[in-house]
Parts: C-alpha cells; sequence; structure tokens
C-alpha cells in the first residue's frame, strides 16, 4: 500500500505530520526569520530537505546556508537549530537508529 499527502494540504501547525508510524516525517513551514529553538533528537538519523525557500541551519557549532533543493543528513544527537531566511518549507525525516550498532 503506498500513501500519498500533498505538503500544501497540511496546514494546521508549522510542524505537520506527514505520516503515521515510523519512520517520523515532518513537514516545517517557517516564515521568514523564523526559527527552531535549539534541540535535539536522539536515537534518531535526520534527514533534513530544503522544499521550498532558504534556511539556515546551525548543528552544534557549524552553520550552512540551505536553498531549495538540498538534503543534509545528520546524526539526532547533535544540537540541531533552523532558521528561516526566507519563506521556507523542508521536509525532515527522523529514521530510528538500529539497535545492532
Amino acid at each position: 500500500m503506498a500513501e500519498l499527502v500533498a505538503l500544501d494540504d497540511l496546514t494546521e501547525t508549522p510542524h505537520a505530520e506527514v505520516f503515521d508510524g515510523d519512520p517520523r516525517t515532518v513537514r516545517l513551514k517557517l516564515a521568514a526569520g523564523e526559527g527552531v529553538a535549539t534541540h535535539r533528537h536522539p536515537g534518531t538519523t535526520v534527514l533534513f530537505h530544503v522544499v521550498s525557500g532558504a534556511l539556515t541551519l546551525t548543528l552544534d557549532d557549524e552553520t550552512y546556508d540551505l536553498d531549495a533543493g538540498d538534503i543534509v543528513r545528520f546524526d539526532g544527537e547533535r544540537e540541531v537549530s533552523p532558521e528561516a531566511v526566507d519563506d521556507s518549507v523542508a521536509v525532515v525525516v527522523f529514521v530510528p537508529n538500529s539497535d545492532d550498532d
């Protein structure tokens, strides 16, 4: 079975759950100048895909300037804080780490 979701239909919150279950998938919508406070996602690998706009993504003490089409993968143990340079939409996937590591 396939699940199909249109990101434009997810309007209820800035952090809209795209699908139920794992891997957790979130549509993040931020207005220019809006950001998310520094936080972590322990136990996951994070895939951060900028769909539209431009964001500055801070990982620990490193800063990345991201544009539409850019994808970043990082360990959820890192401190992360995105901030929108322009009105932006990103899809964030939280892949649970394997217990086999």
